[in-house]
């Protein structure tokens, strides 16, 4: 696979500092029943990687101590990580909301037959992969019966009441383009997600809308086909100044599954660390006194994908 790191490291993306923290995400691990060709994670089933209950217990301790609002927790798909169950428990007695990073065919897969039913009785928000609404694409994307095996996982959530009024239980689709070109907008997407999977009988509350990131896998296959320069050029030219006051970066923490930190989860995978005096790797422990607020944010060309067009979170668009 190409590196990406190199070609990103010269950049001219606006220096940003941080603001308050609202949110830890934590990459528990990166094996996962899918590989799909936009994960920046590169997760697939033979990986290995996968945090400790050790490290879980250093992530609880950091929700005590920071005041965060929510722990986002990312693999890989995190289901299949052991503590998982344990983390989304402990971090709800602490009155944290959890998010998980569902793709949405592991509610399927033996030994997670209870897991929808579990996300439910903790009030666990999903924020669930779903790359189009058309069984033709996502098959293309992520191999044959994987939209009906996806739309089947809704099922299970929407039975639970996952995106039913008055629930409380949300139920949020994540779109990335399949191929080097920007999302449209995020607000058609989901009125045209929900017209076509109400075909289904299936329903969510919002579409999320996220760019690819030219790193890991994505960008390795933008090297192979001589497309990386034009992608680059794309976000360059659609930067809009207006997305870095609410950059998702600016509130939020990554963590690793052996609990070094950065400042998102794109610079984890890059391994650009968070930058803290006198500490080259920082480590959640180290961060246990510190307030990161107006703490300079590790930058690369990267980052452009997060502030092109409408912009890029891990909650969607930021306009």
């Amino acid at each position: 696979m190409h590196a990406t790191l190199p070609l990103l490291r010269d950049t001219d993306f606006p220096a940003i500092k941080r603001a308050s923290l609202k949110t830890v995400q934590v990459n528990v691990g990166y094996r996962c029943n899918q590989s799909c060709l936009h994960c920046h994670v590169n997760a697939g089933p033979k990986r290995k990687e996968e945090m400790t209950r050790e490290t879980a217990d250093l992530v609880l301790a950091y929700l005590r101590q920071s005041g965060a609002e929510t722990l986002d927790i990312t693999g890989g798909a995190p289901e299949l990580n052991a503590n998982f169950r344990y983390l989304v428990t402990e971090a709800r007695n602490l009155k944290v909301h959890v998010m998980d990073r569902c793709n949405l065919t592991i509610l399927n897969e033996p030994g997670q037959e209870d897991m929808a039913g579990f996300l439910a009785e903790h009030q666990v928000e999903v924020a669930a992969s779903l790359p189009c609404y058309l069984k033709e694409n996502v098959d293309g994307q992520r191999g044959k019966g994987v939209f009906a095996n996806s739309i089947s996982g809704i099922k299970k959530l929407n039975s639970l009441g996952y995106a039913r009024e008055n629930s409380g239980l949300l139920l949020n689709l994540v779109y990335n383009p399949t191929g080097p070109y920007l999302p449209p907008s995020q607000d058609i997407l989901e009125s045209d997600y929900k017209r076509e999977l109400a075909k289904h009988g299936v329903a969510f509350n919002h579409l999320y809308t996220l760019t690819n990131m030219p790193i890991a896998r994505f960008g390795s296959t933008l090297i192979s086909n001589n497309q990386f320069n034009e992608y680059m050029t794309l976000l360059k030219q659609a930067h809009q100044d207006s997305n870095l006051e609410n950059v998702m970066c600016r509130t939020l923490v990554s963590v690793d599954w052996q609990g070094y930190i950065y400042d998102c989860d794109f610079n984890q995978m890059l391994g650009i660390p968070m930058t803290i005096t006198n500490k080259p790797r920082p480590h959640l422990r180290d961060l246990m006194a510190v307030n990161l607020s107006g703490n300079a944010i590790a930058i690369a060309d990267h980052c452009y994908g997060c502030t092109a067009g409408k912009g890029s979170s891990c909650g969607g668009a930021l306009d």
